[in-house]
């Protein structure tokens, strides 16, 4: 069934994935009317409401091609990342010795190393669960909106003393989205999915942790095989803490770890910068200002590396990341308004990272 004669005027704009119509629905229609509701069921494609100055408006989109993904290449990261956070895992529990000699040792293959390698699993799986839902969060909202989008990539990276074996995952926008409304959508869902996973992570492996006796200790500490790491506290964590009478110094088990980086990566990924998750709501919610207020909070991250040096360490990924620009790439439409249906995820992913904001992650 044709929607023209429920429309008063469209816009259709071809892109290279999907066609995308901006359509001014006739006032008679615009409940919608029972003619009109039985033609969007037979739309091929997905659809929302506006509501403009010059009336109701409805957003179609339309696919129009399929992309081809490459699967093997996705799930070769995957098994990489795996086995070196299990690997990190393993030394944060003490399964194998912080110099890797069982590695060197021809006799240990017969199964010693990856018995001792398997206890990492403590830590690994529940973090890799926290990117997971991450990524799929943004992954499913981006599908949800037919948007050209690739499945999550998952980065290995270096072990303890240097890192925890990711250097975390992302999916890649393969085209340009249609609104603020999807910018919005898409970004906030993979920080809010992965605070979801990562707090039920972070109590369970809290009440697992241990009180440290040592007044000197830091608050919150680790153990990565080659010593204590300190590492700071969060909104969240105080409240998980206490919540769970782990006052005083507290040396985190390997699942309150994972805990501990998800809601790490949630507050780096709400930083509201250049094209990160933050970026995105940001753009999302203020697009004039948000070039002004990202060179902002990129000042403000500077002076927090002198509290933590870690910080300098994000500053740089940052800005290697968005290539030196704090603009955010525009939308098809900009002008068309922020559905006040959307308010409650602005709140949330604003008190999501004060949350999650910890002032000194790491010395």
């Amino acid at each position: 069934m044709s929607l023209s004669p429920f429309l008063l005027a469209w816009r259709t704009t071809p892109l290279h994935d999907r066609e995308v119509v901006d359509a001014l629905v006739d006032p008679a229609h615009a409940e919608p009317s029972a003619a009109l509701a039985e033609a969007l069921r037979q739309w091929p494609g997905t659809y929302y409401w506006s509501s403009e100055p010059d009336g109701r408006h409805l957003v179609l989109t339309r696919p129009t091609v399929k992309p081809r993904e490459p699967w093997l290449l996705h799930g070769l990261l995957f098994a990489v990342t795996l086995f070196l956070m299990t690997m990190s895992g393993a030394l944060i529990t003490g399964g194998l010795p912080p110099d890797f000699g069982v590695l060197y040792n021809p006799t240990a293959w017969n199964g010693a190393f990856f018995q001792r390698w398997a206890t990492g699993f403590s830590f690994s799986i529940p973090l890799l669960a926290i990117l997971f839902c991450h990524e799929m969060g943004h992954y499913l909202t981006a599908r949800y909106y037919q948007v050209n989008v690739s499945p999550p990539h998952f980065l290995p990276g270096p072990t303890p003393p240097f890192g925890v074996g990711t250097l975390g995952a992302f999916i890649r926008l393969r085209t340009i989205l249609n609104d603020r409304r999807q910018l919005l959508d898409i970004g906030a869902a993979g920080p809010i999915a992965g605070f979801v996973v990562a707090l039920p992570v972070l109590w369970i492996g809290m009440a697992h942790s241990q009180v440290t006796a040592d007044p000197s200790a830091p608050s919150l500490q680790v153990f990565v095989g080659f010593g204590m790491w300190p590492i700071g506290d969060s909104a969240v964590t105080l409240l998980v803490r206490r919540i769970t009478h782990m006052t005083g110094s507290v040396t985190l088990s390997p699942m309150a770890f994972a805990g501990w980086m998800g809601m790490l990566v949630t507050m780096l990924n709400l930083l509201p910068i250049a094209q990160l998750d933050g970026g995105h709501i940001l753009y999302a919610a203020f697009p004039r200002a948000q070039r002004q207020v990202a060179r902002f909070f990129f000042v403000v991250v500077i002076l927090l590396g002198f509290l933590s040096k870690s910080w300098f360490v994000w500053a740089f990924v940052v800005l290697l990341l968005s290539r030196g620009q704090f603009g955010h790439p525009p939308v098809l439409d900009a002008y068309r308004p922020l559905p006040k249906s959307r308010i409650w995820v602005l709140v949330l992913s604003l008190l999501l990272f004060g949350l999650t904001f910890a002032p000194a992650p790491s010395p």
